[in-house]
């Protein structure tokens, strides 16, 4: 699955890398004096077939469930929080390391 995956990414790439529209609006904005940088985020879930509705059936059976999550700060997230002017709680990093 992790070769898939990374199957999945190059394949995006490639297309954004080769699509003339995306070419033409960088093109447009480096031409107006701008450096363009370009950050795409996709998060990519997957099941193997046949389990998912095993599990949903398990799932409301079950009841809801309630997860906590867990939260760990790093130093870098600690100055870009900063730099927004958001306080990160020092008790908050500590349950969460």
């Amino acid at each position: 699955m992790k070769q898939r995956m990374k199957e999945l990414g190059d394949a995006i790439n490639e297309t954004l890398a080769n699509s003339d529209q995306i070419a033409e609006v960088i093109s447009r904005i480096k031409a107006e004096g701008y450096d363009v940088f370009l950050v795409l985020e996709a998060t990519v879930g997957y099941s193997q077939a046949g389990n998912e509705q095993a599990s949903s059936d398990e799932e409301e059976s079950a009841g809801p469930q309630l997860v906590t999550p867990s939260l760990k700060v790093t130093p870098s997230d600690r100055r870009f929080l900063k730099s927004l002017r958001i306080a990160v709680d020092d008790h908050t990093q500590d349950k969460a390391a």
